[in-house]
């Protein structure tokens, strides 16, 4: 069997694979929705959904610092990446050894490509066509609510680091999701840039992600100190980076959201 990833490489399988490897969070929580089960061998130190397989699944490192050691002794007949989350001397070297399946995703149309080539690439067609369909239906859902409601089009910044202060910029996946919730990135700059003020101009908003750093409640007065007149709000890191099946639930987080921005 051959396939074509989202990289643009070619894929070549001697069978529906049945011991698989995922090197992204959102990734290993779709493989699990897809009913794949005993089928996923290996996950990273980050995949904490679902539960069950952080708690019993092999642990091969991290996104980026992968244990050869222990993936050769999973002795995988797929693995599955991202090009932006992995490195790419990792899966140079590994690709010499196992097949590796990889996603390069920027948007809500490349997120449920993803879904469904994994889903061909698995065997698992079926389910991976039901959950985009609850995918689709969500977002449009969304949309409608956004097209009645009455909201300004406002600025945010996206923080997903502290000191030093990086935000998520354009051309990213975090960007695609704001622009999902009717929003306008504050940061003009592509991927992820550190913060800076410029022409005395101020975000209307402020989301400090919970992910990859961990703002908390104290962190919030800290930015008001700085921005006395952005609003600021913790956000659900998850719900705005996850580009698997946690898409399911972020429509109705984003709905949310909004809704307790235009109260506050």
């Amino acid at each position: 069997m051959q396939f074509t990833d989202q990289m643009n490489r070619v894929v070549r399988l001697e069978k529906v694979p049945d011991r698989i490897i995922s090197l992204v969070p959102s990734q290993t929580e779709l493989l699990y929705d897809l009913g794949l089960g005993d089928r996923v061998v290996g996950i990273t130190k980050f995949c904490v959904h679902p539960e069950d397989w952080y708690r019993n699944k092999t642990r091969i490192g991290g996104t980026k610092s992968v244990d050869f050691d222990k993936i050769k002794a999973l002795n995988p007949d797929l693995i599955i990446g991202n090009k932006e989350e992995n490195e790419k001397d990792d899966i140079e070297k590994l690709s010499a050894d196992y097949p590796i399946w990889m996603s390069d995703i920027f948007s809500l149309s490349d997120s449920l490509g993803m879904i469904r080539e994994i889903g061909g690439v698995t065997g698992t067609e079926k389910e991976a066509e039901a959950l985009i369909a609850d995918i689709e239906q969500g977002f449009q859902e969304l949309d409608e609510w956004l097209s009645k409601s009455t909201t300004e089009l406002l600025s945010v910044a996206y923080f997903i680091w502290k000191n030093p202060d990086f935000c998520a910029g354009r051309n990213t996946f975090i960007n695609a999701m704001l622009r999902r919730c009717g929003l306008t990135n504050f940061i003009t700059e592509e991927r992820y840039p550190e913060f800076s003020i410029s022409e005395n101009r101020i975000p209307d908003l402020i989301f400090l992600s919970s992910e990859p750093f961990p703002f908390k409640e104290k962190h919030i007065a800290e930015f008001q100190e700085q921005f006395p007149e952005a609003k600021i709000k913790l956000v659900d890191g998850e719900m705005f980076s996850w580009y698997g099946s946690r898409l399911k639930e972020a429509p109705k987080y984003f709905k949310s959201l909004l809704e307790q921005l235009a109260t506050d």
